[in-house]
């Protein structure tokens, strides 16, 4: 969250600065500030990958575990085999894309039939390629997250109305706060691979996708025209799906708070009413 509001706010500084300057307000255009909230924002972005570097072995992890216990249907099973997948091409891709680029592996490493004979054939490694084959991997694993919402969706909407048919009467307040917690991880995770989305299309194509003009701001005081810079459109959809993730992880991870006693009550009433059988009685 903090890397990506830094990739807002910077650009809003050096706009600052710009506005000011223009007003004869201070000396120069630039904005001390946006640069050192810009080498900040650097860091910590480096720092979360190098934290990934580990990243490979919850992935090996999950797709023995998706094999001893598959998910409720088949298609959930092939999607996230998927997913997986490409999870496994996307981490080594990065990894060696980040030793790369801080010069920790060279550029050029021997070939593997130079083992055999007596040729020095090299093979050359491109740290931007290898950077944007690995985003593509991760792109494909957003849009297989789409499809595999769409089969939740599916899902909760059919125990909806086998909650409802089963009931009659209607839904018991324990079993209504387990279906919106339900509906609500739903969406809070359809917004932050809907975050995720434009990014991965980005860091994939060699170009990018938001380029230096691809939003232009109107200003009705200095009557000129101000630009987005690329990296405030990654902070504002990278915030998006930073700021959902948290919010999703947080609820997730919250103590369930006790329901009311009449809550409680009416919920012993309605399963003795089902069951055709009385409740303990404590008195006695």
């Amino acid at each position: 969250i903090v890397q990506y509001a830094i990739k807002v706010l910077v650009p809003l500084l050096h706009l600052r600065a710009r506005l000011q300057h223009r007003a004869g307000l201070r000396k120069t255009s630039d904005s001390a500030a946006a640069t050192s909230f810009a080498k900040i924002g650097s860091i910590i972005g480096d720092s979360r990958t190098l934290w990934r570097i580990w990243g490979l072995l919850p992935i090996v992890q999950w797709l023995i575990s998706l094999e001893r216990t598959p998910p409720a249907t088949r298609n959930l099973l092939t999607l996230e085999r998927l997913q997986g997948w490409s999870m496994l091409a996307y981490y080594p891709l990065e990894h060696l894309s980040y030793l790369l680029f801080h010069g920790i592996l060279p550029s050029k490493v021997p070939s593997i039939l130079s083992l055999f004979s007596s040729s020095d054939r090299q093979i050359s490694l491109d740290a931007n390629g290898l950077s944007i084959w690995s985003c593509r991997f991760w792109a494909l694993y957003v849009f297989l997250q789409f499809a595999h919402l769409r089969e939740d969706f599916i899902l909760l909407r059919a125990r909806q109305r086998n909650l409802r048919k089963g009931k009659g009467t209607g839904l018991s307040s324990i079993e209504k706060k387990e279906l919106q917690q339900r509906w609500d991880a739903y969406w809070a995770d359809f917004v932050t691979n809907l975050g995720y989305l434009p990014l991965t299309l980005h860091w994939s194509l060699e170009k990018g996708l938001f380029k230096n003009e691809v939003s232009v701001i109107e200003t009705f005081i200095t009557r000129t025209r101000l630009m987005f810079e690329p990296q405030a459109w990654v902070g504002v959809f990278g915030l998006i799906a930073g700021l959902s993730s948290f919010r999703n992880g947080w609820k997730a991870t919250a103590l369930a708070s006790p329901p009311p006693p009449a809550e409680i009550e009416e919920d012993i009433k309605t399963m003795d009413t089902e069951s055709g059988t009385t409740g303990y009685d404590l008195s006695t």
